[in-house]
């Protein structure tokens, strides 16, 4: 996969983009994650690339010039139109579903950073095929969740990860939180790792995670836990796993109630 990432503030986001996991995966050649200076892309000796918004107003807007010549630069240099997303807070909102989404249909992408007050809407209408947001909330500007989406896109990329439980047995993949995770040693300022987790039984082990996680979900993320399919159960095991933890969580509830 390589992703194209359109900013004033390439340094940045290639210090970032350069180091653990995805930067060893550039450096094996998994992932590729370019920068582009859109300063390098004005007609002006300034190299401005904002202006003053028209009708007023505090701030100055991203002009669509320099914008557009740096995405036409790099659909050139492709041979094709790529699918350019710019991240904005008026787009839908960044999930895991979406990422697979992306990852799934595309081989390459475009991001595109605002910045100021925004970007000028002639540049979005003519260039970008979609807007992101990582949620309710305004940044300064679009590296930040352009390097999220960068980060998540590129970990599902066949050889960035040992295994694809890797991702896949995270949280949101399949609709639900994490479950708990435990290292040495295994008494900490008197809290003891769970013991079914030193059994060395890899079914109780299972389903303990399993059900962990049903129960983080229904105490944290009670939406997500809404959504969740129980028909894609199939075994009368995944089935049980799913009626202890129903059961349990409905018993700490109680617990809480009565304190």
């Amino acid at each position: 996969m390589r992703i194209d990432i359109m900013t004033l503030f390439p340094d940045a986001v290639e210090a970032m983009m350069g180091q653990s996991i995805i930067g060893r995966a550039q450096a094996k050649g998994c992932v590729s994650i370019v920068t582009h200076q859109i300063r390098d892309y004005t007609t002006n000796k300034q190299m401005q690339v904002d202006d003053y918004p028209y009708g007023g107003g505090r701030g100055a807007v991203m002009q669509a010039d320099p914008l557009y010549r740096c995405w036409a630069h790099i659909c050139e240099e492709a041979g094709e139109r790529v699918h350019t997303i710019f991240l904005s807070p008026c787009g839908r909102t960044f999930t895991q579903q979406v990422a697979r989404e992306l990852h799934e249909s595309y081989d390459r992408l475009i991001l595109v950073c605002g910045h100021y007050e925004g970007v000028d809407q002639r540049f979005i209408d003519e260039c970008v095929d979609e807007e992101l947001s990582l949620g309710d909330f305004v940044l300064t500007g679009g590296e930040i969740p352009a390097m999220a989406v960068a980060d998540c896109l590129c970990r599902m990329v066949p050889g960035v990860l040992p295994e694809e439980s890797c991702y896949t047995e995270e949280s949101h993949w399949d609709g639900l939180l994490e479950y708990p995770q435990y290292s040495r040693p295994e008494v900490w300022h008197d809290r003891a790792v769970p013991q079914v987790l030193l059994s060395g039984h890899h079914e109780n082990v299972a389903d303990w995670r399993k059900k962990e996680s049903y129960k983080r979900t229904m105490e944290r993320r009670p939406d997500l836990f809404a959504k969740f399919d129980e028909s894609r159960l199939t075994t009368r095991r995944e089935r049980r796993v799913l009626a202890q933890a129903k059961e349990e969580f409905a018993l700490e509830r109680a617990k809480e109630t009565e304190r």
